[in-house]
C-alpha cells in the first residue's frame, strides 16, 4: 500500500507516519519541508519503510507535478492520501497581516487541494483521500478568538471533501475529514498557551492511522468530530 502524508515532520503527522511503517508492505512518503526533521524520522522507522520527501507543498505547482511524476515511476499507483500539514496565526482578526492570511488559506486550504489535484490520476478505486480539519472549522463547533483565518481555512478544507466526495463517487475514491480537537502538539500550545490538552499526538495518531487504512470502507464524504474537549 502506498501511502502520502504532508506535514510529517513533526506532531500528528509524523506520528502517523511511524504507525503506518509499522506494516511492512505500506511505503510511506512522508512530506515536509525539514529535511533534517524527515531524516530523522527515516531513521526512527525500523522497517526502512518511510521514504523522505522534502518539499514545500505551497511552492510552485511544477514542484507537485515532479512529486506525481515521481510516484508514478516509484509506486504506480497512491492509496491514501493524507492532507494533514497545518499553519495557525493566533491574533486578533483585523491584525492579520496579508502575508499571514495567505499563508494560512496556501497551508490549510489550498495546497491539499492541489496535492488532491495533483495525485488523483495515481488513485484507483478504493482509494482514500483523507484530510485532517480541525474542530475549529467543524460547523457548529465552539469557537475562539483570535483564530478566525485559521477556522475559516479548515472549514474550507472540510467543504472540499465534500465536494470531491460527490464528484468522485463514479470512481469508487473516498474523501473524508477529520477534525481532531485538543492534541497536545505545539500548534496547540500557540492556539492555547497555558491549557493542557487531554489527548498526545501519539494517541490522536493511532486513531488518524486506523482510520485512512479502514473508514473508506464506511464513510465517504463525512466531516467527523474527533474530540474530547475543545479546547
Amino acid at each position: 500500500m502506498n501511502i502520502v502524508i504532508t506535514g510529517a515532520s513533526s506532531g500528528i503527522g509524523r506520528e502517523v507516519a511511524l504507525i503506518l511503517a509499522q506494516v511492512p508492505d505500506h511505503r510511506i512518503y512522508a512530506i515536509a519541508r525539514s529535511e533534517q526533521a524527515l531524516r530523522s524520522l527515516e531513521e526512527a522507522c525500523q522497517n526502512r519503510n518511510i521514504i523522505a520527501v522534502p518539499l514545500d507543498i505551497t511552492g510552485d505547482r511544477s514542484l507537485l507535478s515532479g512529486l506525481g511524476k515521481r510516484l508514478s515511476e516509484e509506486a504506480g499507483r497512491v492509496d491514501i492520501l493524507i492532507n494533514n500539514a497545518g499553519y495557525l496565526v493566533n491574533k486578533p482578526f483585523e491584525e492579520h497581516t496579508g502575508d499571514e492570511i495567505a499563508s494560512l488559506v496556501a497551508v490549510n486550504f489550498t495546497s491539499a487541494a492541489a496535492m488532491t489535484a495533483e495525485l488523483l490520476p495515481l488513485m484507483a478505486r478504493g482509494s482514500h483521500v483523507l484530510n485532517i480539519g480541525s474542530m475549529g472549522g467543524f460547523q457548529g463547533s465552539m469557537k475562539f478568538a483570535g483564530l478566525a483565518y485559521y477556522s475559516a481555512s479548515k472549514g474550507a478544507l472540510a467543504i472540499l471533501t465534500e465536494c470531491l466526495a460527490a464528484e468522485y463517487t463514479d470512481k469508487g475514491i473516498s474523501f473524508n475529514c477529520l477534525c481532531p480537537g485538543a492534541v497536545q502538539t505545539e500548534m496547540f500550545s500557540q492556539a492555547f498557551p497555558g491549557f493542557s490538552a487531554p489527548v498526545s499526538p501519539a494517541e490522536m495518531a493511532e486513531y488518524i492511522a486506523n482510520f485512512a487504512v479502514n473508514g473508506n470502507k464506511f464513510f465517504n464524504g463525512k466531516i467527523l468530530p474527533v474530540a474530547l474537549s475543545v479546547p
